[in-house]
């Protein structure tokens, strides 16, 4: 059992790394090209790096509760950190929203290429956050959680890729924000599921487990 936290922890901390690191460059990215669907899952990526940080430390909470035969602290603490990351998820949103509707009033023009660059690392950096995280327990919400946000960040970088590809093709530069407000709503359906799952398991929780 302790093996599988520090286990847990490792992994979680890889996938933090990646996650973070891979963030930045898609913000200069995202500014180079003047891409919405980039910057949106820039944004993503930050919550993302906030989400793992969480999970992480929650896997480390996990992992000393191990030792004192008491399963409902770390529980819920890993409960209580979906439920953030869903609500972060929510923001996100809101702000791709925004963005969009600005872009499809003033389009502007974008860097395709250097777009499409950007949107294809983006997409092998999540596949390997998902490698990194794909063993880990289906019952542990937490996980469950950081892996929506990187499942989020997977369609962003499609959605990218797409969005550059038909700008490479026609010049037609609305697709960036349309691709971007497709990609919001995916992402608002998974966190609305993983918003209800979360509070239901937190309110339901009580210290009568004994």
């Amino acid at each position: 059992m302790s093996d599988s936290h520090v286990t847990d922890i490792r992994r979680l901390g890889w996938a933090l790394a990646i996650t973070g690191g891979f963030m930045v460059i898609e913000v200069a990215g995202g500014l180079l090209s003047g891409s919405l669907a980039l910057l949106a899952d820039a944004g993503h990526m930050l919550t993302d790096t906030a989400a793992l940080a969480l999970a992480w430390g929650a896997a480390h909470v996990a992992h000393r509760a191990g030792g004192s035969g008491r399963y409902e602290g770390h529980h819920r603490a890993q409960v209580l950190a979906a439920l953030v990351n869903a609500l972060a998820l929510f923001g996100v949103v809101g702000w791709i929203l925004w963005e969009a509707l600005q872009r499809l009033q003033q389009p502007q023009a974008i860097e395709a290429g250097t777009m499409l660059g950007i949107a294809l690392l983006g997409l092998l950096a999540n596949l390997a956050v998902l490698r990194v995280l794909h063993d880990e327990h289906d019952s542990n919400l937490n996980v469950a959680a950081a892996r929506l946000h990187v499942l989020g960040d997977l369609l962003g970088s499609v959605g990218a890729s797409m969005a550059a590809v038909v700008i490479l093709a026609t010049g037609w530069t609305p697709i960036d924000p349309i691709l971007s407000v497709l990609v919001a709503m995916l992402i608002v359906r998974s966190a609305w599921v993983l918003l209800v799952k979360s509070t239901r398991l937190l309110l339901a929780e009580a210290p009568d487990a004994a």
